[in-house]
């Protein structure tokens, strides 16, 4: 049984890659540092091991004995550095590990770009390149596990409000994180996709009140759009993260409200994806937004959460 070390496995992304990980056949290296990493659900064929991004040898003891890696960057800046990264690349080519596959949540432009967060993405990816020769990078735009956290989740279940810092005509091709996992694996098991990245999204571009139509078709409750702005929305994702008074939070709120003043209007159009070419690569069933809305629970319960919700 072939071997995964999946670092940050106890995040949204990584733990949807456990998932479909262990549902694909592979055993699992979880990393991470949390008490219950799995918030419950139950892996066969998965070990829990602690490591550090800051400590070359904590990584290659990570890595030592894989037959791959999953890395993934946080969906809150999507920033772990070039420095991490290169990192794990490193330990990854010193321990013979055959394939790594980097997440970053973000389009992945192939220029540079006016907003921090793109660029610092698209330098992460082409430092996962540059360090592991046999890399492949995955960029996913938008997800729908999103609508789970709570920047999202208590407005749709509580107030019949989905709020997001979207133009009322920005359509998105938004993603699962399962889906993101079942393109990871397919990256995986293809060695000719290597020292390449593409920009990943979902099956179908909706605009907000198809969203929120959808919502309330699946849910049996109606649900109206109403948008954030996009300063609104720094200072409910700076609440989200318990973030203090002080630069980081001021920091924070201006970053996230230049990020979606560039995503609504820019010519861009980065949540916009044409699957179609990742397809033919990466061939998957993947979900539509109905049918991810239809496997969730909508409402309030004590069940654990990952961070943010």
């Amino acid at each position: 049984m072939r071997l995964i070390t999946v670092f940050a496995a106890s995040g949204r992304q990584g733990l949807a890659q456990v998932r479909q990980l262990t549902r694909s056949g592979y055993a699992v290296l979880a990393i991470s540092r949390a008490a219950d990493p799995f918030y419950g659900e139950k892996f066969e064929n998965t070990e829990v091991l602690s490591a550090d991004l800051d400590d070359p040898e904590s990584v290659a003891r990570a890595v030592a004995g894989a037959d791959g890696v999953f890395l993934n960057c946080p969906l809150m800046s999507s920033d772990i550095g070039v420095t991490r990264i290169e990192t794990v690349g490193r330990a990854a080519v010193a321990a013979g590990v055959a394939r790594v596959i980097l997440h970053v949540p973000l389009w992945l432009p192939e220029d540079a770009v006016e907003d921090e967060w793109y660029e610092n993405g698209r330098q992460e990816a082409l430092a996962m390149l540059r360090s592991h020769p046999s890399a492949t990078v995955l960029g996913g735009v938008l997800f729908m596990d999103n609508l789970l956290t709570d920047w999202a989740f208590p407005d749709i279940v509580t107030k019949g409000l989905y709020r997001y810092p979207h133009n009322p005509e920005l359509g998105c091709n938004w993603i699962s994180l399962d889906d993101v996992a079942k393109l990871m694996i397919a990256a995986l098991e293809k060695p000719e996709l290597a020292g390449r990245y593409f920009t990943i999204g979902g099956p179908e571009r909706l605009r907000p009140r198809e969203v929120a139509a959808i919502l309330t078709e699946v849910t049996g409750h109606e649900v109206n759009f109403k948008p954030y702005t996009p300063r609104e929305y720094g200072y409910k994702m700076a609440d989200v993260f318990a973030l203090p008074p002080g630069d980081a939070r001021d920091w924070t709120v201006r970053r996230v409200e230049d990020f979606y003043v560039f995503n609504n209007f820019s010519p861009s159009q980065p949540f916009a994806v044409d699957m179609a070419e990742v397809l033919r690569e990466m061939p998957v069933q993947m979900e539509t937004m109905r049918e991810w809305v239809g496997r969730q629970v909508w409402e309030i319960t004590d069940a654990p959460r990952p961070p943010g919700g």
